[in-house]
């Protein structure tokens, strides 16, 4: 699975020429990028609500003036972004092991200076595919908490207890109901979750 062909990788780094270089690899592996010469100017760009709609990732310098990288990251977990926006933190021989620590702490991986291109970009490729997978799942459950908004009070009681495995009739019992009443709010809560069984419909919720 390749990635996204509109995906873009964030590069953030106070070095233009490293930059360049980057930006540089990255388009002859036909990869779109756009460079920020600090972390105050990417997190800017975060404080006015910008939020990932595709597939990205963040190639991250440990050490700039001002804010640094490892700031910045703290800003991307609190924002609860690093998962959809996969950060490789490249760091110098000095910062591998605050670099390992952010690796435990959600970072996608660090590469160590002077890095291997090859090495470099395909990590970044493997990067974006886990950043679409998770707007995939984020997407998945905006969709099921739509379908779950249009269930009724009701529909939502028999839910529960069909997802509990209980037949019909001891629904209705439960709910003081008719066993008719029952069918017809199973049918409704099978139509708009868009399942076909319970079964189906136990591994939908568990998702949520």
């Amino acid at each position: 699975m390749q990635p996204a062909t509109d995906a873009t990788v964030f590069i953030v780094d106070d070095d233009a020429s490293v930059r360049e270089a980057l930006a540089w690899l990255l388009r002859s592996r036909h990869l779109l990028s756009e460079g920020y010469q600090g972390a105050e100017e990417f997190d800017a760009m975060l404080e006015q609500g910008w939020q990932p709609t595709r597939p990205c990732c963040l190639l991250l310098d440990v050490r700039m003036p001002g804010m640094s990288g490892l700031a910045l990251f703290d800003k991307l977990v609190e924002r609860q972004l690093a998962q959809v926006m996969p950060v490789i933190f490249l760091s110098g021989h000095a910062d591998v092991p605050t670099a390992v620590t952010m690796v435990k702490r959600g970072a996608f991986d660090f590469c160590e200076k002077p890095f291997s291109d090859n090495a470099l970009v395909d990590r970044v490729e493997q990067a974006l595919r886990r950043s679409g997978e998770v707007l995939q799942e984020r997407h998945g459950q905006q969709v099921l908490q739509a379908r779950l908004t249009e269930l009724t009070e009701r529909e939502r009681d028999v839910m529960r207890l069909v997802v509990e495995g209980l037949p019909n009739k001891l629904i209705a019992d439960q709910l003081d109901i008719s066993v008719r009443t029952v069918e017809v709010h199973r049918a409704r809560v099978f139509d708009k979750m868009d399942v076909k069984s319970a079964v189906e419909l136990a591994n939908l919720l568990r998702r949520l």
